[in-house]
């Protein structure tokens, strides 16, 4: 047997929860009622599927208890208060079980409510029609059999995935199953091919389930817009036995197009059109052919059918038949003088006309009849017939030409006698002769020649000028004729008749003539460029007729021009200008002398030396044009007297020219030297500058920047950068000047730092500048017995740290170069605070007096080293210390503070500088 279900397991907590219950409220139970519990109370299952139900009591010992229902049992379960049984195949939409218990002599009930719902597993669409017209409307009708309950119930009607219509059916009863929805949907072309659905949804959340959703198949919709006018038949009203003609049927305003059916029949007869769409216009065409046993009047129908609807469209067409006419000749090719008949004919009810005669009555021939001559040849008969169908009259007709054969005629229209053409142009010969059949024409020389080739195309040329014989023959005979052909062309001027160059001798004389060839004979004109006046007859030569004279040759076809250059020569001669009798040379100049001689043919010149240092020297000729082979430019030329000789085929002329030779300036490093030094307080003097050339140069030199003063005196203003500029009549040369000015020595500035008071062990500098040029070499001279004094690396600065009382007194500064020397001095004093109050002004002097007495000691600069030293005390043993660099001497300017020294000169300040520097102890 199968184990209880999860609804019995329910069922039995449920009972054992009222069994504790019980046993908890034993002591009560004569205080509380009895009861009779039902679970589930209310239960909600699928339609065909089982439930639990427990059935229990709080009664202590009933006597009997039970379940009442109308469903099927399937097992059952008992305790002592309760019951438990499982019901199955519940199909009922709803039904109440009741649990009954019988407890001291009283009946306990409860009910309880079973319902059931079934998934919308069949979603039924309505099927749609087969083709829906646009604009109309339409029923959507979606069915859910047996789903429910209908109150859960959703039904929603799609078109694709948009939604139409959606319908909650809650508030029906909850027996209440199965579920209908139907909506009215106009038809819209956008509809055509859509989707049409219907979705139902059972949504059993709210009792603990969950959403049960289906949807129906989908249906395709077919839409279509077939407008009420018939559609529009074109085609032929009359139609031939054996012809086609051409049949078009037309309809706008269809949707769907491309679904149209197009029907078209003439009579029984079938066509096959060809269906042609844009957009929502039909087009169908095709050809109708009709046949003999369709003579006589037929239907021709158009029907266009679309979503089972038709238009329909009918025309009549009359099939009738006529025969071409019928013209014939009883001899079409006749010799001049035949008798011949023309006959015209067409069909039973046709009435037929020959070159505008008609027959007597329709169905009968006409004729005519007539005597060939020359000018019946290709002589045209025409033969019209007309039938009647339908009311309409139709016509056709038929030509026939009549050959008459006769012997050739050359007249002058089709062959003239004389012929002229322009040469060049490609042109065709034509001699034609009249005769049938046509004769061939021939064209010779009558002394057996040139042949003219008739009828070709080709170029005209003179060659073909002159009399040529015609002859046109065909089997009738033969016709004979003498042309003449003249072939003009325009004039042409060559070398031989005009030549392109004439030399004429001044003095002779002459006349320019130039003969023209050309047809007809052209006449010819020579007009000298820039003049009017034609050139005719004899001339008396002269320089002025040469130059470039144009003559033009004219006919009826054309001219033709050339220029014509005329030299004129004559004997060479010579002009001042050109070849002048005194000429200078100038060195470096790059020319050469130039000796230009009238004269046709150019005359060849010569300079020879006649006398002095040019005896026998050929002077270089400048070339009268330039070129890549000109003659090499002398560096030297001897001056003097020159013959220069100009010859050419007509004479020859000398001339005596004098030759001077000149330079231009010239300065270097020996005449203007780029660096020069001058001294301070000197007497002024011009730059040493000086130039080569001829005639001699002048020189100026001047000072870039501001200009120099006038001094008497060199200062060091004059120093700078001048310009020099060498001048003569054949250019200019410059050089760049560099002057530097020297000076003595000065002490410029000597100064002790810290400028207050000094304490012994504190520290001091001394710096002393000095203004000179070459710069001056610095020296110190310090007190007898100062030590540790150090100097920096050009002596500039004296230090001292660590000052004691043997740093105190004089210092010397001298500053040194080649023009001199200059010293200033400068007092240091060092004391405590201690000597202040002791000593009084007097002691002070005192103290002068003494430091004083040490500047006998010193030590000579120029011995030492640049550095820093170590004094050594020399106070008892009376030697100088020598402090990096130059001194003067033991006896050197010791009562002076500031002193200069140079040769033969004594400079002094008026007075010394004193600095006291004051120590202070700690």
């Amino acid at each position: 047997m199968p184990g209880p279900s999860p609804g019995l397991h329910r069922a039995l907590l449920g009972l054992w929860a009222a069994l504790g219950l019980g046993l908890f409220g034993l002591s009560v139970v004569a205080q509380e009622p009895f009861w009779a519990d039902l679970q589930p109370r209310v239960a909600l299952v699928e339609r065909g599927g089982s439930l639990w139900l427990n059935c229990s009591t709080n009664c202590p010992r009933p006597e009997r208890g039970g379940l009442e229902t109308s469903l099927r049992r399937n097992g059952t379960q008992r305790g002592l208060r309760w019951l438990a049984r499982q019901l199955v195949d519940i199909r009922e939409p709803e039904t109440q079980p009741v649990c009954f218990f019988r407890c001291a002599r009283r009946t306990l009930q409860a009910r309880g409510l079973i319902r059931t719902f079934q998934r919308p597993d069949r979603v039924e669409l309505v099927p749609l029609p087969a083709w829906q017209p646009v604009g109309e409307n339409f029923t959507l009708s979606c069915r859910v059999p047996g789903a429910g309950p209908r109150g859960s119930l959703t039904l929603t009607l799609l078109r694709g995935a948009q939604e139409l219509i959606r319908r909650s059916f809650s508030g029906e009863p909850p027996r209440a199953r199965g579920a209908v929805l139907t909506a009215t949907v106009l038809a819209r072309r956008e509809d055509h091919g859509a989707n049409f659905s219907c979705r139902a949804e059972l949504d059993l959340r709210p009792h603990g389930l969950g959403l049960f959703e289906n949807s129906s198949a989908p249906r395709e919709l077919r839409t279509f817009a077939l407008p009420p006018e018939p559609p529009r038949l074109a085609a032929p009203r009359l139609l031939e036995v054996g012809s086609e003609g051409p049949v078009s049927c037309a309809m706008d305003g269809l949707f769907p197009a491309s679904e149209a059916e197009v029907y078209l029949v003439l009579g029984d007869q079938r066509l096959s059109p060809d269906v042609t769409l844009e957009g929502d216009a039909l087009m169908a065409t095709a050809t109708a052919t009709a046949s003999a046993e369709q003579e006589g009047a037929r239907q021709l129908v158009c029907n266009v059918t679309l979503g089972g609807e038709s238009r329909e469209t009918q025309e009549n067409v009359t099939v009738y038949s006529f025969p071409e006419p019928l013209l014939t000749l009883t001899e079409p090719n006749a010799p001049e003088g035949k008798m011949v008949t023309v006959t015209c004919a067409a069909g039973a009810r046709a009435l037929v006309t020959l070159d505008g005669i008609p027959a007597a009555v329709p169905g009968q021939p006409a004729q005519l009849q007539l005597n060939a001559t020359e000018n019946d040849d290709r002589r045209v008969f025409f033969c019209d017939a007309t039938l009647e169908v339908d009311g309409e009259t139709l016509s056709k007709n038929e030509s026939a030409e009549l050959r008459v054969l006769y012997a050739p005629r050359l007249d002058d229209s089709d062959c003239p006698r004389s012929w002229t053409w322009p040469e060049g142009p490609e042109k065709t010969l034509r001699c034609e002769a009249r005769g049938n059949p046509e004769p061939s024409v021939h064209c010779a020389r009558p002394d057996g020649g040139a042949v003219l080739a008739l009828g070709l195309l080709g170029p005209v040329t003179r060659a073909l000028a002159g009399t040529y014989r015609c002859t046109a023959t065909n089997v009738q005979g033969q016709a004979v004729k003498d042309v003449t052909l003249t072939v003009e062309y325009a004039p042409a001027l060559d070398s031989v008749g005009c030549p392109e160059r004439i030399t004429w001798l001044e003095g002779t004389e002459a006349s320019l003539s130039c003969v023209a060839h050309g047809v007809p004979p052209p006449s010819v004109n020579c007009v000298r460029s820039g003049e009017a006046r034609v050139v005719e007859g004899l001339l008396r030569v002269v320089r002025e007729h040469a130059g470039t004279y144009r003559c033009e040759a004219t006919n009826a076809r054309g001219s033709a021009a050339k220029n014509v250059a005329v030299t004129v020569e004559y004997g060479p001669s010579f002009e001042e200008v050109s070849c002048p009798s005194n000429w200078t040379w100038v060195e470096g100049s790059g020319r050469l002398f130039s000796c230009e001689v009238d004269g046709k043919p150019e005359p060849s010149v010569e300079c020879v030396g006649s006398g002095g240092t040019s005896e026998g020297v050929l002077l270089p000729l400048a070339p009268p044009d330039p070129g890549p082979r000109a003659p090499q430019i002398p560096r030297e030329l001897a001056p003097g007297t020159y013959i220069c000789n100009a010859t050419n085929q007509h004479g020859s002329v000398v001339k005596m020219v004098t030759v001077s030779a000149e330079s231009p300036p010239q300065m270097d490093e020996s005449t203007c030297p780029s660096h020069q030094t001058w001294l301070e307080g000197a007497e002024a003097a011009a730059l040493a500058c000086s130039a080569r050339g001829r005639p001699s140069p002048q020189v100026r030199c001047s000072r870039e920047g501001a200009p120099r003063p006038q001094r008497l005196r060199v200062s060091r203003q004059d120093a700078g950068v001048y310009h020099c500029l060498a001048t003569n009549a054949h250019g200019t040369d410059a050089r760049i000047v560099t002057v530097g000015v020297e000076y003595r020595p000065v002490v410029a500035e000597l100064a002790a730092s810290p400028p207050g008071g000094v304490r012994p062990g504190g520290n001091f500098t001394l710096t002393c500048r000095a203004e000179a040029w070459p710069p001056a070499q610095i020296s110190w001279r310090a007190p007898p017995g100062a030590l540790n004094i150090g100097l920096s690396s050009n002596n500039s600065t004296l230090s001292v740290a660590g000052a004691m009382g043997s740093h105190g007194g004089e210092y010397e500064c001298a500053a040194t170069n080649a023009h001199g020397r200059h010293t200033r001095r400068i007092t240091v004093r060092v004391a405590g605070p201690w000597l202040w109050v002791a000593v009084s002004g007097a002691a002070g002097g005192a103290a002068l007096l003494a430091a004083g007495a040490g500047l006998a000691f010193y030590v000579q600069s120029t011995a030492c080293k640049k550095g820093e030293y170590n004094v050594q005390e020399a106070e008892s043993s009376g030697e100088a210390v020598c402090l990096n660099g130059a001194g003067a001497g033991a006896g050197g300017g010791g009562g002076a503070e500031g002193a200069t020294e140079a040769a033969g000169t004594a400079e002094a300040p008026a007075g010394g500088e004193v600095f006291a520097i004051q120590l202070t102890s700690a």
